[in-house]
């Protein structure tokens, strides 16, 4: 803005301009425009500035301008003047400004008055309410400083994730600047997803316009892992299209670490309940088994009591079998041999059995998705889901009531976060109306022997069961419960995406037959070695025997016998069936071996079957179930 000169009046110089004079052309300006003495008194106002301090203009000349400045600007206001004092006598500057409307942020930009004789004689200011735009600038200052300080790592990407911004968090996380991540051309939000297939599922998910959580390991610049909970949701313009994605990534490994601390604690605990309710069972099992055993001794001329007695100890060994098998199921270490099945045909089967057994005065409903692709599960484990939760729904109504049995389809969103996978999946809801659990309840009801039964009246491993087989189908399982109201339970369960061979058909029991062949049993429990020697040299076997791994080695590697069938353990000190197995390889390649073992895991049978070794027999066993499998096996 030019300097201005006012001309003097006939009166002389001395006399003061008449406002008109002193504001020219501003008079009618839309603009807000006053001018002020040396003084700092307000010695003329057009009328925007009188409309916008909310007084009539002959009210406000004669006041000190600084009067309607805020305290914290007026010394930048004086700052101004002693800038108009000099050479080139213009300023610029901004400061809050009392208006009926509050205060309000107003840009000024000044010029000196002249008289004909170049004496400064006041100031003129034009004035624009700028109060909008600097309440942005501060809004847009805290937005900017509170990402740029964020503890959460952040990061700003395009729609197809090419990285535009990242906050000092991200770079001090990850050691990547921006400049480093364009230069390099690095993908900041493939890291950390497990495979491919992830990563691809989660960009359909984002395009999609979906916000995607989760958590996911990636390393750090020294090389530690670290696990990061990571949000990506979708930013979009004034048209609803998705603009840019905003990346959140926290650093959670010191909760990980926490929660690992916790579960361990939670796992010993449950491994004391677990070895208490084992040795309860077991305890009971054993004093049948020892209490007929003397039975036999003390009666050792009595057939009758002897045939009894050998019969309940049969009973006694069967019960621990299948507490054995419980164990195992709910631990996760059972083997699965999964099919393709129709859950509702299941369900129909089971429930028209259970029907007949349960009381007259508890009925079953359906409400089946007839639509429902197959399952890839096992029969039999499928079989005891559907039974331990209609026995728990049965003894949750002891004055009767109604199990509702439901099957559904699973997809997208509706997919529960537990699952291993996030592909559709079949959900089997069993419902009752029956007492309901409270909270404390609730939380422990897969606790492996918790009960709320009485004594005698459950072992408490039926829900910790249910659960194991879930988990082993790679599945999940949650209640929802209320006291007076009833339960339901939900298992999902992933489809089948391939038909799997069925299983074989049991056997039929009875004598099994008998053969000449050379057998060498290979077991470190020496009672069991001395009845399988028995049972197959009554059967007409020439049985060889080897007390532990190594002492198998030694003698198939002196080559003094050869053996038409090994029968071989897999857990045995000094040297492991595996070992013993690679050894047989080299020294009788073309002889059969069947593995014994009371587990095997999915590691072990993988090696076992790269040796070419497929015949296996889980302890504990019969008599008759071996000897077939040793005639199957020599064809």
């Amino acid at each position: 803005m030019m300097s201005v000169v006012i001309c003097d009046s006939p009166a002389g110089a001395s006399a003061n301009p008449p406002p008109e004079a002193l504001l020219g052309a501003w008079t009618g300006s839309a603009a807000f425009v006053y001018c002020r003495d040396l003084a700092g008194s307000l010695s003329a106002v057009n009328e925007a500035f009188a409309r916008k301090f909310g007084r009539p203009a002959d009210q406000l000349t004669g006041k000190p301008a600084a009067g309607l400045v805020h305290h914290d600007d007026v010394k930048s206001f004086a700052r101004a003047d002693d800038t108009v004092q000099r050479a080139p006598h213009t300023a610029t500057h901004e400061q809050r400004w009392l208006t009926p409307q509050g205060w309000r942020w107003i840009d000024w930009e000044e010029s000196a008055i002249f008289d004909v004789e170049g004496r400064i004689i006041g100031v003129r200011s034009v004035g624009h309410d700028i109060t909008r735009r600097r309440l942005a600038e501060e809004q847009f200052h805290k937005l900017s400083s509170a990402v740029e300080q964020s503890p959460i790592a952040i990061a700003i990407t395009d729609a197809e994730g090419g990285v535009q911004y990242v906050n000092a968090k991200f770079t001090a996380a990850t050691g990547l600047t921006l400049e480093t991540i364009l230069d390099r051309e690095l993908d900041v939000l493939r890291e950390g997803h497990a495979s491919e297939e992830t990563y691809q599922e989660f960009r359909a998910h984002v395009r999609a316009g979906h916000e995607w959580r989760g958590e996911l390991t990636r390393q750090s610049p020294e090389g530690r892992a670290v696990w990061e909970s990571v949000r990506v949701c979708c930013l979009r313009n004034a048209n609803g299209d998705i603009a840019n994605l905003l990346v959140l990534r926290e650093n959670i490994s010191e909760r990980k670490l926490l929660e690992g601390q916790l579960r361990q604690a939670q796992k010993m605990e449950g491994i004391g309940t677990l070895a208490g309710g084992i040795a309860h069972d077991f305890n009971n099992i054993l004093a049948v088994i020892n209490g007929y055993a003397e039975l036999c001794v003390l009666n050792s001329s009595d057939p009758a009591v002897i045939q009894k007695s050998v019969r309940e100890i049969k009973r006694a060994a069967e019960r621990a079998t299948g507490l054995v098998r419980q164990i195992l199921t709910f631990s996760r270490k059972a083997e699965v041999h999964v099919a393709s099945l129709n859950l509702n045909q299941h369900v129909r089967d089971l429930i028209a059995l259970l029907a007949e057994t349960f009381p007259r005065n508890i009925t079953f409903q359906f409400a089946l998705d007839e639509s429902l692709a197959p399952l890839l599960a096992d029969q039999n484990q499928l079989q005891q889901i559907v039974l331990n939760l209609c026995v728990n729904a049965r003894d949750a109504m002891p004055g009767g009531g109604t199990i509702t049995l439901a099957t559904q389809r699973l997809e997208g969103e509706a997919v529960p976060g537990a699952m291993l996978r996030r592909h559709p999946c079949a959900c089997l809801k069993v419902s009752d109306t029956g007492t309901g659990m409270p909270a404390h309840v609730r939380e422990r009801i897969f606790e492996p022997f918790f009960t709320t039964k009485g004594v005698g009246k459950g072992t408490g491993l039926g829900l910790a069961v249910v659960y194991g087989i879930v988990a082993s189908h790679e599945g999940c399982i949650d209640v929802e419960s209320t006291v007076g109201q009833g339960t339901t339970f939900r298992v999902c369960l992933p489809f089948a995406d391939a038909l799997a061979p069925a299983a074989p058909a049991a056997a039929k029991t009875g004598d099994f037959p008998s053969g000449t062949e050379s057998i060498l049993v290979v077991d470190d429990e020496a009672p069991l070695r001395q009845l399988l020697e028995t049972s197959l040299s009554r059967k007409g076997y020439t049985v060889t025997t080897a007390g532990d791994g190594l002492e198998a080695i030694d003698l198939l590697g002196r080559g003094e016998k050869k053996f038409d069938v090994i029968l071989l353990d897999l857990n045995m000190p000094g040297a492991t069936g595996i070992e013993v197995l690679k050894v047989l390889k080299i020294t009788q390649p073309d002889t059969k071996v069947l593995v014994l073992t009371g587990h095997l895991s999915a590691e072990a049978r993988t090696e076992f079957e790269q040796m070419g070794q497929h015949h296996f027999v889980r302890k504990p066993y019969t008599l008759d179930a071996l000897g077939r499998q040793i005639r199957t096996i020599l064809g």
